[in-house]
């Protein structure tokens, strides 16, 4: 059985998510922070060997003390991250163990994770080398100008919302860090692809979203009990919910 490391970039500002006294990942959505419940997903594949969560240096401190019963449960190691996701990510990288074959980077705040779509993306990748999860765009596109008036309507039959996790052999993911220069990537596909390799599309559901705002997180609370869950005991994680997941 192949090994996999799972990054967990944290180390974002939230910006965008409207709380200045929480960041996104460090939220509940029902009770439980969403990164826990992003990091359950991993944490229990016999397939996963190490699951790497990687924090802003201010958030260190604060981190280990809020959370020290999680992380003593979950065996999870943390990483400081950068300046720049990719910043983040690339430490996450240099900290994953030698004896793994594949690395999934998996944004912390995209907790709707289903195991069917971890596993499809975890066998495309094993089977390709790079993969990705992705949502076929069905809303019709509308580029802008600068006074936001529309320009064009863009053809929408080939283009597919990325998502994650994204899926790599750890040497392919290690070498397109090593030649990235100065290109700002806005995700890890786009760094393999700077080395014209091909990356596998996996299709899934738009409810594998990721909390950038307040809404988000109110359509995340309302999304979490209809993600497709297997037919298993119930998790024995000391902080699970109360009831059994739902079939």
């Amino acid at each position: 059985m192949s090994k996999f490391a799972v990054i967990l970039p944290a180390a974002g500002k939230s910006s965008r998510f409207g709380n200045s006294r929480e960041k996104k990942v460090f939220t509940n959505l029902k009770e439980r922070a969403v990164w826990i419940r992003t990091a359950e997903h991993f944490v229990e594949r016999e397939d996963v060997a190490q699951t790497i969560i990687v924090i802003s240096p201010e958030d260190e401190e604060r981190f280990k003390e809020k959370f020290r019963p999680n992380l003593a449960f979950m065996n999870i190691d943390i990483v400081l991250g950068g300046s720049e996701r990719a910043d983040s990510v690339s430490n996450g990288l240099a900290a994953v163990k030698d004896d793994i074959d594949f690395v999934a980077v998996h944004d912390a705040a995209r907790p709707l994770l289903a195991t069917k779509w971890i596993d499809e993306v975890f066998q495309k990748a094993s089977e390709t080398g790079a993969a990705i999860l992705a949502h076929k765009v069905v809303s019709t596109l509308k580029r802008v100008d600068s006074e936001e008036a529309i320009v064009e309507t863009v053809p929408r039959d080939d283009l597919w919302e990325a998502q994650t996790p994204q899926v790599f052999r750890k040497s392919l993911l290690e070498e397109a860090y090593q030649q990235r220069g100065d290109l700002v990537a806005t995700d890890e596909a786009q760094l393999v692809e700077n080395l014209e390799k091909k990356v596998s599309i996996v299709g899934c559901s738009a409810i594998n979203l990721k909390i950038t705002t307040q809404d988000d997180l109110k359509m995340a609370e309302a999304l979490l009990d209809v993600v497709p869950k297997e037919k298993t005991l119930r998790s024995l994680h000391p902080f699970a919910d109360e009831e059994p997941f739902p079939l």
